[in-house]
């Protein structure tokens, strides 16, 4: 088997990330994650046109949703595969998908149709994020990994700044197709550049068939993945449909989820215990309060204050930047601080944003600007926090299970995601049809984010790992 190439055990000063032990390795990832992060703001972006021509409010939220089901999967068919086999085999097999779920998108009849492209492209995306944290936690320094977090968030900036503009006169003068097809060129180059350098990166000399529990390694930690994505869509399902199927598929959804959702993730997660169960639980909590508003801020705009989709993608962009910006002033002190105090701050800002956002889409008199600023201000809450728990995470996982413990962590961050978009849209689902005003039924749905994120910042927030004890000076 391939021993994993490591970095020195202190960093190297005179290069950095950008130098010749990372430079291939760095430019790589920022170049897949900037087209990921293109593709997610603009699909967010184009969502009340797409619905416009295809029909199907009731699918609004699955588009969303389905993506992170399937990136669910996804995270851990990568994790347990950067544990045994290294980390371009994944990375080969999850762009591939991605391709496929974009081309499929762009020639979707119909939103199921769409959805079902999106549950695709998902378990491809999912695979960036999973590989790229492993091949972190492996190949760079501890001291600059704060720096490469930052630098990837980074990576979110320029997309953030012309992709939703973009992305909506790309639908505007063509067509919302293009916004998936255009990308499929630009995927296959950008793989092309990175997966040499992956394929430097083993897999850990202690890595075995079987993971922790003795099960084997690929085969039953896919079928957990696909019970738990299978779980979150029967609660999602259950809460769109209403009616008297609510109670029935909500409690089929946990029947089928809970179980296999604490096999794959580390003891005592689902009750918050302290340290890195706690860690994985915030994660997901954070993406529960910010997707569960971020994914509809521009159908409050277009449809709960009458504005433009450029409305709605300038509101993207200032979520995005105000996330960039906060990577970048967190990582400069995480060190000295410790991850805990950021993600405790960070839930607090998400919680002042988040409800900033509904109530101005509930007022009919509250001018639709405030929504950018409460946008812009639970983007940098979300900055705050989001790579502080990715931090902890390789901080106190045990080396050779990299893979598993940010799978972990990725695997409850984006179940969050499709929970709160799922909870959201069936809200405003529900609100349409019995002839609420759209600002009503945004409002409504914006509740449930702003408690998670309370509960975040009041109780999970305060079970994190402590900070790492000051390097003792060695003695001559």
């Amino acid at each position: 088997m391939t021993a994993v190439d490591t970095a020195p055990d202190q960093p190297d000063t005179g290069s950095g990330l950008f130098g010749p032990a990372y430079r291939a390795l760095t430019i790589g990832l920022v170049s897949i994650v900037t087209l990921v992060a293109f593709e997610s703001l603009a699909v967010v972006t184009i969502l009340p046109e797409v619905e416009a021509d295809l029909g199907g409010l009731a699918w609004y939220g699955w588009v969303t949703t389905a993506f992170f089901l399937g990136t669910m999967i996804g995270i851990v068919f990568a994790g347990r595969q950067a544990d045994r086999y290294g980390l371009a085999r994944p990375y080969v097999a999850g762009l591939t998908l991605f391709a496929v779920g974009l081309l499929v998108g762009g020639l979707a009849t119909s939103m199921p149709m769409l959805v079902v492209a999106r549950v695709v492209q998902g378990f491809g995306a999912g695979v960036v994020p999973a590989v790229g944290y492993v091949a972190i936690g492996r190949f760079y320094p501890e001291a600059t990994r704060p720096r490469m977090f930052a630098v990837l968030s980074t990576a979110w900036v320029v997309p953030g700044i012309a992709g939703p503009a973009l992305s909506e006169r790309i639908a505007h003068l063509t067509s919302w197709r293009w916004v998936f097809l255009g990308l499929l060129p630009l995927v296959i180059v950008a793989g092309s550049l990175i997966v040499p350098t992956m394929r430097r990166i083993g897999a850990p000399d202690a890595a075995n068939g079987d993971d922790a529990a003795g099960r084997p390694w690929l085969r039953r930690p896919m079928v957990e993945a696909v019970r738990v994505a299978g779980g979150a869509a029967l609660v999602v399902g259950g809460l769109t449909r209403g009616g008297w199927e609510v109670a029935p598929m909500v409690v089929a959804g946990v029947v089928v989820g809970v179980n296999p959702l604490r096999r794959l993730t580390p003891p005592g997660t689902l009750r918050s215990a302290p340290g890195l169960p706690a860690t994985v639980l915030s994660r997901g909590m954070l993406m529960f309060a910010f997707y569960g508003v971020d994914a509809f801020v521009p159908y409050a705009l277009t449809h709960g204050k009458h504005t433009s989709t450029f409305a709605g993608s300038i509101a993207v962009t200032a979520s995005t930047l105000g996330w960039t910006s906060a990577v970048w002033v967190q990582q400069r002190h995480i060190v000295r601080t410790g991850e805990a105090f950021f993600i405790r701050i960070g839930y607090a800002v998400v919680a002042a944003g988040v409800a900033t956002i509904a109530i101005t889409a509930a007022a009919p008199d509250v001018p639709f600007w405030v929504i950018h600023i409460g946008a812009t201000i639970s983007g940098f809450g979300v900055g705050l926090a989001y790579s502080a728990h990715a931090q902890a995470t390789l901080r106190v996982a045990d080396p050779e299970r990299y893979g598993a413990a940010t799978a972990s962590l990725q695997l409850c961050d984006n179940l969050g995601v499709a929970l709160g978009a799922g909870l959201s849209g069936a809200v405003i689902a529900f609100g349409d049809g019995r002839g609420w005003a759209p600002g009503s039924g945004v409002g409504l749905a914006f509740v449930a984010p702003v408690a998670v994120a309370v509960v975040g910042v009041a109780f999970v927030a305060r079970r994190l790992p402590p900070p790492a004890a000051p390097a003792t000076p060695a003695v001559a």
